[in-house]
């Protein structure tokens, strides 16, 4: 991928701080971080990350829920239940350690200037940080 507006040469943020950080601070806690710097911020590129944060924890929180609520349906059928609870405790480990991992490359990324889209949510985040 090549650089964006977020590596330009110590170019300042409306906050004070330079983009790609203000872009990297935006997923650390997730939506709460990209709410502000979408009200703060009106560079593009910082934009782009505060969406692309906030509709990844949207989908996540979303996700987690319809998981949850399967999960537990499941965990009520006698001898299944059992199997379903075993089943939900990794899949929700190997998520859980996914998302971090995803989170983090995230935060990489927008450190390094890079305007990496996840797949769907990237694109929508796009289209919403042209549209201000």
């Amino acid at each position: 991928m090549q650089p964006e507006s977020g590596d330009s040469g110590g170019a300042k943020a409306t906050s004070g701080m330079a983009l790609n950080l203000a872009a990297a601070l935006s997923y650390v806690l997730g939506i709460i971080t990209g709410v502000v710097f979408l009200m703060v911020e009106k560079d593009p590129f910082v934009r782009f990350h505060a969406y692309q944060s906030i509709f990844l924890s949207v989908a996540w929180f979303a996700f987690w829920i319809v998981f949850t609520v399967i999960s537990s349906i499941l965990g009520m059928i006698p001898f299944v239940g059992f199997l379903a609870v075993i089943f939900g405790l990794l899949v929700s480990l190997v998520l859980g350690l996914g998302s971090l991992i995803l989170v983090l490359v995230l935060i990489i990324k927008a450190y390094h200037g890079e305007r990496f889209k996840v797949p769907y949510i990237g694109n929508m985040a796009e289209k919403y940080a042209a549209g201000q």
